[in-house]
Parts: structure tokens; sequence; C-alpha cells
């Protein structure tokens, strides 16, 4: 017999902060893009190798950024409208 705790699906709370699309920081981490675009963060890597969605780099460790524009516009989103 299967006990109806097997059945029932408690979906665990978010842990990663929510990003309101229309409310964005000016530049972006790799993770931030990796949770909007909803790809892995070494995606995010290879398309700023590749071009598609350049990073600027800041600190002595060359961490990367990444401009809310363009990150809405990859989306679809015209950041002027918003």
């Amino acid at each position: 017999m299967i006990q109806s705790d097997a059945i029932t699906h408690n979906p665990q709370p978010r842990t990663k902060r929510d990003l309101d699309l229309y409310n964005l920081p000016d530049l972006l981490t790799v993770r931030e893009v990796a949770e909007i675009l909803r790809v892995s963060p070494l995606t995010i890597k290879r398309w700023g190798k590749r071009g598609k969605l350049p990073a600027i780099r800041i600190n002595s460790r060359g961490d990367r950024r990444y401009k809310k524009e363009q990150v809405l516009w990859l989306l679809g989103i015209n950041p002027e409208r918003t």
C-alpha cells in the first residue's frame, strides 16, 4: 500500500534570490544572468567568449559583469520601454 506522504509533493521554497526583471541592477553577475536566462553559468561564460553576451571584467581577479540592457535584449525586452 502506498502512503499518502509518498504521493504528495511539497515543493521546496526557492533558495535563490528572486530577480525582478524590471528592477535589476545595472551590472549583473554570471550567476544572476544564468538564473534570469535559465542556463548554466558555464553557458554564460561561453557566450561571452563567442561575443554573444560580452562581459565587463572588474577587479584584479577579472570577475565578469554583464550589462542589464544586453541581458534584457537577449530576452527580447526593449530596455528603453521598461
